[in-house]
């Protein structure tokens, strides 16, 4: 019996982990949950799955979830705060550890669980963008096991031969093929892009995700940040991965081999498939994923990737070829600009504006330790915002 931490319970990623681990009562068990904002939806999964533990974001919160169960038959204990996240996440009672708290909150008790040497399924794709070789190596030193989530790097994991990552030189593998749908503005003309609303942004055609990753998906920076985390996770040069827009997300990723072999993994698009090979590996378990019925679909599309159309793309690989700190404000300036965006105080072609002029007006060469992390993460925030604001002055 397995026990695991979820980070991030409430979000899409969260609620289809617990789903998953429903359809396995005799081999995981849930020791804790954690939720932001989406109280009511935590308190439901408390009922449901009796964690030793819950942690809310601070105390008022969590003294008003006490008061909500007493007289539940339940018997948890109520935290808050970030010392409470990194406490669930690193018990010694803890097997497993959902990473799935978004954005770069999740960076701390990620890491955390990582130095306790955890098996660490890692959905929140900004901590490994912000700490990159830092949290490799923490793994490595921690004899910690890291386990993509996101469907791309969960396939690329499954295409890749198992000697890859004991002997990478020799296995074979010329070059990986990140798969991206181009979310819901693929076709949509470039000058209707200037008054794009939220709630056409978060209409992604093919998966059921969270308002940020949503957006992420709209602009392409989650490709962009994609590439980023399997250049670390996978020990990769940028030059070796190519991005290739495929609408139907059947074919979440591909590794070509050297002999002209091209492995894929196909599924269809539910968060489901990578958490329960996650969780299981390397058996096999049940998911609660409907069959892909290939006559059904029919067909499979690719095409180039349009950098005119997606300029947060070209601004993430961009990072990733500098180094240093740009991937850590490259992620910073794009939380701040999206949540601008979803609260409609910026454009949504002004997301990739802002990144850029962080970018550009802010320099950071060291980024060895996670204060240095964090310092670079506050400033560029405090660039976005002064440029946000900028343009909200100039409006006026």
């Amino acid at each position: 019996m397995k026990q695991v931490t979820v980070l991030g319970a409430t979000g899409s990623v969260g609620v289809s982990t617990l789903d998953v681990i429903s359809r396995s009562p005799d081999r995981f068990k849930v020791f804790a949950l954690t939720a932001n904002q989406s109280i009511a939806r935590l308190e439901k999964q408390i009922l449901q799955h009796h964690p030793l533990y819950a942690v809310v974001q601070d105390e008022q919160v969590a003294a008003l979830l006490r008061a909500s169960l007493k007289g539940a038959r339940v018997n948890t204990k109520i935290l808050s705060g970030a010392k409470a996240l990194a406490q669930v996440a690193s018990d010694d009672a803890v097997d497993y550890v959902m990473a799935a708290i978004v954005g770069a909150a999740g960076l701390l008790p990620t890491l955390a669980a990582a130095q306790s040497g955890k098996r660490v399924l890692l959905a929140n794709k900004e901590a490994l963008v912000m700490s990159g070789d830092l949290f490799m190596r923490t793994v490595m030193e921690n004899n910690a096991e890291l386990l993509p989530i996101d469907s791309e790097h969960n396939a690329i994991f499954q295409c890749l031969p198992r000697t890859y990552f004991s002997d990478p030189e020799n296995s074979g593998i010329k070059k990986i093929i990140l798969t991206g749908s181009g979310g819901p503005f693929r076709l949509a003309s470039l000058s209707s892009l200037k008054t794009v609303t939220p709630e056409q942004a978060c209409a992604h055609p093919n998966w059921n995700m969270g308002k940020k990753i949503s957006v992420d998906s709209a602009t392409m920076m989650n490709k962009g940040l994609e590439l980023i985390e399997a250049c670390y996770l996978f020990s990769l040069d940028p030059r070796l991965i190519d991005i290739v827009i495929h609408p139907q997300s059947i074919i979440h990723s591909m590794a070509q081999y050297i002999d002209g072999s091209v492995v894929a993994q196909l599924g269809n698009p539910d968060m489901r498939t990578p958490i329960a090979h996650a969780l299981a590996w390397p058996e096999r378990i049940e998911s609660g994923v409907a069959d892909l019925d290939m006559i059904v679909q029919a067909r499979l599309d690719f095409e180039a990737p349009d950098y005119q159309r997606f300029p947060c793309l070209k601004l993430a690989q961009d990072a990733i070829r500098l180094g240093g700190a740009a991937s850590v404000t490259l992620n910073a300036a794009n939380e701040i600009a999206v949540a601008a965006f979803l609260s409609s105080d910026l454009a949504f072609t002004q997301i990739a504006q802002t990144i850029a002029y962080v970018q550009d007006n802010l320099s950071i060469n060291t980024v060895d330790t996670v204060d240095q992390i964090i310092d670079a993460d506050n400033k560029a925030r405090d660039v976005a915002h002064e440029y946000i604001q900028q343009i909200a002055s100039e409006k006026s």
